[in-house]
């Protein structure tokens, strides 16, 4: 009995100090789970007018996927061309449940661009995740990729982010504007000068608009750089937007960017439909007013001159008595 009563207290020191190891495996092993998200299909091979079922784990949990066909795509490269090489308008878009899993089947589609072809999967908003898987779509015309120069080769190093605010004017409808950031390194072998980077701006699940921009600057084999591109939507634009950035035709980061409505513009334009009705209903009366004809004037006669009350009383033929020279029935003049 007292050997029994000693093992707890004789096991404690140890499980102190392996509690903390323990618990160290165990979070690592599930980072390591969710660190690397997965795409499978039902079949690697499927023609046009087909489908396939796409199946994936290791996603954040209740997070919104979209899933594309890509041509000119490899998963140790990724979609070269971006989304401008995948069927986006016969894309499906899948919500993972709460372990980050998820299952949807998707239409073989002919992507624009030759295969090799891949199913895309990536995330809308929030950190951006990505995973392809190989589809061979059978009849549809196959080109080898471009090759890999081995020279200079940017790669993001940390998170995007956007700087800047709205103010009184983008209230009111002006353009909104940004500062998209991100920091780059060479990965490559060789300096870049002067790179030419492609921002692009999307509304919803429509392909980017992109443009181009040179950052004056040279980054060396192994160095890193800070880029500041200007960003611009248009006039009134608002809602859910993403900001891409794109280097030698690969994307390189995309940024939501939610725009807030113009409330302003509204404003205005019930300021309008309130003032100018009444404006023009008081322009309508001072019309009426000054078309009204005018009606002559009488002349204002002048005023009666009011006699005494006594001339009035001897004058009055009901009192002949007080008339001059008159006198009453009856006197006597002596």
């Amino acid at each position: 009995m007292p050997y029994l009563v000693r093992v707890p207290y004789l096991s404690l020191p140890v499980l102190l100090v392996l509690l903390p190891v323990l618990l160290g495996l165990a979070g690592a092993g599930s980072a390591g789970a969710v660190d690397r998200p997965g795409v499978e299909l039902s079949k690697a091979q499927a023609g046009t007018g087909g489908s396939v079922t796409v199946t994936g784990s290791g996603w954040r949990p209740r997070a919104l996927l979209t899933l594309l066909v890509c041509g000119q795509a490899e998963p140790s490269r990724g979609v070269s061309g971006g989304t401008n090489s995948c069927a986006n308008a016969d894309g499906r878009t899948v919500t993972t449940d709460a372990e980050g899993r998820f299952r949807r089947e998707l239409p073989v589609v002919e992507p624009p661009v030759p295969c090799p072809c891949v199913v895309h999967v990536a995330t809308v908003t929030g950190a951006r995740a990505e995973a392809d898987a190989v589809l061979q779509v059978a009849g549809h015309a196959v080109e080898p990729l471009p090759a890999d120069r081995g020279g200079g080769r940017l790669s993001l190093l940390a998170d995007t982010r956007l700087r800047g605010s709205g103010g009184l004017l983008t209230w009111f409808g002006s353009p909104p504007a940004r500062t998209l950031v991100v920091t780059v390194g060479n990965v490559g072998t060789s300096p870049v000068k002067d790179p030419v980077f492609q921002v692009g701006t999307s509304h919803g699940v429509f392909a980017p608009q992109w443009q181009d921009q040179r950052w004056r600057g040279t980054i060396r084999p192994g160095g890193k750089a800070r880029i500041e591109l200007p960003v611009e939507l248009a006039a009134g634009a608002h809602g859910d937007h993403t900001v891409s950035l794109k280097y030698g035709g690969k994307v390189l980061a995309e940024h939501p960017w939610g725009v807030g409505r113009p409330w302003g513009v509204t404003l205005f334009w019930v300021l309008v439909c309130l003032v100018v009705p009444a404006a023009l209903f008081r322009a309508g009366l001072a019309v009426v007013d000054h078309a009204r004809p005018r009606h002559a004037v009488h002349a204002a006669r002048p005023p009666r001159r009011t006699r005494p009350r006594l001339l009035a009383a001897r004058r009055s033929p009901d009192l002949p008595w007080v008339a001059p020279d008159a006198e009453p029935p009856g006197s006597t003049r002596p």
